[in-house]
């Protein structure tokens, strides 16, 4: 209880003072209270569906001028009970989504005024202030548009169908349904625009568009089919009533069905046929009533058609036709309903002819003006080549490479696309584009997350046609090409711009990087294998010269001690061979370890190539 008398002081404070609480749209998805933003998508898709239900009913309410219907049998005008019961569910249905947008309204924040002064505007998020925005400017018009009159008119009928109710339930819906029209066609105007203000447009393709106008164009159509098949009737119902009131057995009543139970109706019907006839008919030459534009509706028996579908699309027919062609071929009579009518239908299809041409020819244009564009450069461009008489073989160039190009991109600038984007966005769709291009380099696959970034967001999309020279040696090289498709042949004898582009990089101290040159390096390669095979052989040589030695160590010591029994002479001896021996293995093995290392030195023959340093010019700068 609490809670809500502070509610309703809030709300009594907003409402005598003016002051509104205001928020920013990221703000409002974080607040507790159940307000919707007007550039929700949700919102948007909901406000769409809202224009369609309008579009449905005003489409479903010409239906109503459907239900008088000529009885030719007992010559009276009766109601079709059928298609009351349907038109009427309907229009039901739909103006229930016009209540749900009607709530709605309760419950979507607006644009506070005062705030576009600068940037994009805050919120209204106080409900008193949104639904007095709202009470002030559009809700009489919604209630006026989904008052259910028709549908009480019917219901009323379907309750209590007697002959003079015929009478009052079709004068009632022309009035009702063109009282309601207003309202209802108002009410479309400001919301379409609203949703093209937040949304940007009303449908996103361009054939969308195109059949959103000529939607419209056949609902004029259909309304006005709608109201000559009713005017018919209305014209019908004066012969009729002409003759009847020069009839003395003839009551009025007699000419709506329903009232065969009155006092001398069975006199009345076996005559009304002779006297309709003479009356009435349309079949004489003149005909005795001139029923002007609404002949044909008589005629062709549509009036005394129960078959919908069939009345519909002829009506529907005749609408478009008249409309189309202004109503050029209508003969009208003296009426002065019938000319206003015939005004109306002429001004009308003026109108929204010039605008269905007109929006169609904007959104179809929308589809080819790209290629309109690419004739005009085209054309621009032989003019250039023709005023500065550039050579033939240069001219075919010019025309392939504007071919090609097209061919590819179909005119649509990408980079200047992706520049128009913020930072961030830009750095994303860069990263997502090219990252897994450049980490395909092996000298960029080590480097780190920033370095890359900013290689990313440099790189710009390039064509070349074929037999097209990039790059010429002797050229200062001031661009980095990663080829994604096509053939490229390269040919060099020189290094030193590929020399100065690797020295420019601050970030190639990491050893990782260092070994990815080295790795890839053609040089470093050969020097590499090399290397291995010279050290394989002296590590075979030294074992074998190893094994040999221990060999020789064993003979030594094979020889035993020496026996003390010996005589003086022949020890003496004994043991001087034995140091000479010892002398001799050691001098050969002496020469053998020669003779390894000048052979393993003849086998290194290439030089180790120069690492390049790294550090020289930082120290410079």
């Amino acid at each position: 209880m609490k809670k809500g008398s502070e509610g309703l002081k809030s709300i009594g404070r907003s409402l005598r003072f003016g002051v509104s609480r205001a928020v920013f749209p990221e703000d409002l998805k974080v607040s507790e209270k159940k307000i919707f933003d007007p550039q929700d998508k949700i919102l948007l898709t909901l406000n769409k569906l809202f224009i369609i239900s309008c579009i449905l009913a005003v489409s479903v309410d010409p239906l109503l001028f459907y239900l008088p219907v000529v009885d030719l049998d007992s010559n009276c005008i009766d109601i079709d009970k059928n298609l009351a019961i349907t038109s009427t569910t309907v229009r039901t249905v739909i103006d229930v989504f016009y209540v749900i947008h009607m709530f709605l309204q309760f419950r979507t924040a607006y644009i506070a005024p005062s705030s576009r002064v600068f940037g994009r505007g805050e919120l209204v998020i106080d409900s008193a202030q949104i639904a007095k925005r709202y009470l002030r400017r559009y809700f009489i018009i919604d209630f006026l548009a989904v008052l259910p009159l028709p549908q009480i008119v019917i219901w009323r009928f379907l309750h209590r169908s007697n002959g003079s109710d015929v009478l009052s339930t079709k004068d009632a819906l022309l009035f009702i349904v063109l009282l309601q029209y207003i309202p209802r066609f108002l009410r479309i105007i400001p919301l379409n625009s609203e949703l093209k203000r937040t949304a940007g447009a009303f449908a996103e393709s361009a054939w969308a568009g195109a059949a959103y106008y000529l939607l419209w164009y056949i609902l004029a159509s259909h309304i006005i089919g709608a109201f000559w098949y009713l005017f018919a009737i209305e014209r019908e119902d004066t012969c009729w009533n002409s003759a009847c009131k020069s009839t003395p057995s003839c009551k009025t009543d007699f000419l709506y069905c329903g009232n065969q139970h009155m006092d001398g109706f069975e006199t009345w019907k076996n005559n009304s046929s002779v006297i309709l006839g003479n009356n009435c008919s349309t079949d004489s030459d003149p005909p005795p009533f001139d029923f002007g534009i609404f002949a044909q509706a008589l005629s062709s028996k549509t009036v005394a058609s129960r078959q919908f579908v069939s009345k519909f699309c002829y009506c529907l027919w005749w609408g478009l036709q008249n409309l189309s062609t202004l109503g050029q071929g209508l003969q009208t009579s003296t009426y002065s309903g019938e000319v206003i009518f015939s005004i109306a239908l002429a001004t009308l299809g003026l109108v929204l002819f010039a605008l269905l041409i007109g929006n169609m020819q904007t959104y179809l244009q929308s589809l080819t003006i790209r290629l309109e564009e690419m004739r005009v450069k085209r054309r621009d461009s032989e003019q250039w080549m023709h005023h500065r008489l550039l050579p033939q073989d240069l001219r075919e160039r010019v025309r392939r490479y504007d071919q090609y190009k097209w061919l590819e991109t179909r005119g649509v600038d990408e980079e200047s696309l992706v520049q128009s984007l913020p930072k961030d966005l830009r750095r994303d769709i860069k990263r997502h584009l090219c990252l897994a291009l450049v980490r395909r380099v092996p000298l960029f696959e080590n480097m780190d997350e920033r370095l890359l970034d900013a290689i990313c967001e440099r790189l710009k999309p390039s064509l070349y046609t074929e037999n097209t020279y990039i790059v010429r040696e002797g050229d200062p090289v001031d661009e980095m090409l990663f080829i994604i498709r096509g053939r490229l042949e390269s040919v060099t004898t020189d290094a030193e711009e590929l020399k100065f582009v690797a020295s420019q990089f601050r970030r190639l101290h990491s050893r990782q990087v260092q070994h990815t040159f080295r790795f890839y390096s053609q040089q470093w390669r050969t020097w590499a294998a090399c290397f291995i095979q010279a050290a394989w052989r002296r590590y075979s040589k030294r074992k074998n010269a190893e094994m040999r030695h221990r060999e020789e160590e064993g003979e030594d010591t094979g020889l035993g001690p020496v026996d003390n029994s010996v005589v003086g002479g022949s020890t003496a001896s004994l043991g001087a061979t034995i140091y000479a021996s010892r002398f001799a293995a050691n001098a050969l093995r002496g020469v053998h370890r020669l003779r390894n290392m000048k052979s393993a030195r003849e086998l290194v023959t290439l030089q180790k190539p120069p690492e390049p340093d790294f550090t020289a010019d930082d120290s410079e700068t």
